[in-house]
């Protein structure tokens, strides 16, 4: 007789994404959020990130991260925010019905520490951010990964590119300038050529009416800070004033002003206010903003770069500010030494060494002057849309376009990937 031996096999343990997450991520804070779209679960992250990824001992800060997750079987994008992060859908994410990665910017909105340490604010630093973070998710992600991101945001996606060019199998940046000084005069040029020279001098005449109406429209921004729980202390009002006036052309052709909309001699204090207002921001100048946007005036002075102001239509109504500059609003104290080759080798990589590189941009923007001239022998792709804004997105531009952006992912990423155009 024959005997038979029953094996009894210990059973596999099936984890849940979110206890997966737990083992990547043994000393984060993980807590689930409100998922939405095509996302099955999201998650908040909460790493304690390095300072220096080099000098473990030079301490930790609180980074935030947003998971949303859709299937380990899909591609991930990864969202590399230049300032604080939201959580909601990219628009790539829904084209790809990707899982996405979205990253707050060290030491920006919830990732601030409460005193920056401001020599750790350095763009190779937050690319390291980056890769560490996705050299882990691939553990989990294996499937294509896409980078994306918007102006500053979309920068970052050049740099990210630059510095560690296999990380991502694509990248996706959206308005982003790659910045030549600290003053680019390229924007200048820009406001000076864009559109008709009858809207040009119409931004000219709405500067000038403004400050010639100072008194009342300085009214109008006190009621507006008295409504609205607005402080000026870091700037005063009328200082606040003047940097909106001399920013109003940027901002204008930035965000796609209507020239048919500039008030003219015949309209009221209030119609002034509340236009500039609508297309500056008074509330940028406010104690809150002011100090929130610190980090970012210190890397645009450091090693991003920025824009300078042309007060020749103005200069004889201003009264406070009479050597305008973007270092205003740097912090105080720091060093500000400034590295002209970063950006430099950043453009140069992307310009002439960036392959599957799809940009983003509109005509009007004034950040499009920045953008980088993409050598001919470069697998990427350059889309800018006819009287587009900094707003600008794929699914602005015109049917066909938007399908050459498909068919190019989809070239790039492999017939494997499903590509769902936007409705």
């Amino acid at each position: 007789m024959v005997s038979c031996r029953v094996v009894k096999l210990d059973s596999i343990e099936i984890l849940t994404f979110e206890q997966k997450l737990e083992n990547l991520f043994p000393n984060a804070e993980i807590t689930k959020i409100e998922s939405k779209d095509h996302f099955v679960q999201d998650f908040q992250l909460v790493l304690n990130q390095p300072l220096d990824h080099k000098n473990i001992a030079a301490g930790t800060f609180k980074h935030y991260v947003y998971i949303s997750h859709h299937s380990e079987k899909s591609p991930t994008v990864l969202v590399t925010e230049g300032y604080n992060a939201v959580p909601h859908t990219y628009e790539l994410s829904k084209i790809l019905k990707s899982n996405q990665v979205q990253v707050e910017y060290r030491f920006y909105g919830k990732s601030k520490p409460d005193s920056i340490p401001w020599n750790f604010l350095k763009n190779d630093l937050a690319v390291e951010d980056y890769h560490q973070l996705v050299t882990k998710m691939k553990e989990l992600y294996t499937q294509k990964w896409i980078s994306t991101g918007i102006s500053k945001g979309g920068e970052t996606v050049l740099i990210y590119k630059s510095k560690y060019p296999y990380d991502m199998d694509v990248a996706v940046a959206y308005v982003a300038p790659l910045i030549n000084t600290q003053e680019d005069e390229r924007t200048q040029n820009h406001i000076e050529t864009i559109g008709t020279e009858e809207c040009r001098d119409k931004i000219r005449q709405f500067q000038r009416l403004v400050l010639e109406q100072r008194v009342v429209v300085l009214d109008e921004i006190m009621q507006y800070a008295s409504d609205n729980n607005r402080f000026f202390t870091e700037l005063s009002i009328d200082e606040a004033l003047e940097y909106a006036v001399l920013e109003f052309p940027f901002s204008f052709w930035q965000w796609g002003g209507n020239c048919n909309e500039i008030p003219t001699k015949n309209d009221t204090s209030k119609r002034f206010f509340d236009y500039l207002n609508s297309i500056v921001g008074i509330d940028f100048y406010n104690d809150a903003t002011y100090l929130e946007l610190l980090p970012s005036y210190y890397q645009h002075w450091t090693e991003l770069g920025y824009y300078g102001f042309d007060i020749t239509p103005v200069i004889d109504l201003l009264k406070v500010v009479h050597h305008p500059t973007n270092v205003r609003f740097a912090p105080k104290n720091v060093d500000l030494t400034y590295n002209p080759n970063y950006i430099k080798e950043v453009r140069d990589f992307v310009e002439n060494r960036g392959n599957k590189i799809i940009y983003i941009y509109g005509e009007l923007d004034t950040w499009s002057a920045c953008s980088p001239t993409i050598k001919p022998h470069v697998n990427a792709l350059k889309m800018v849309l006819k009287g587009g804004s900094h707003k600008t997105r794929i699914a602005d531009f015109p049917e066909e376009d938007q399908q050459l952006i498909y068919d190019k992912l989809q070239t790039w990423l492999g017939y494997n990937v499903t590509i769902y155009p936007l409705q």
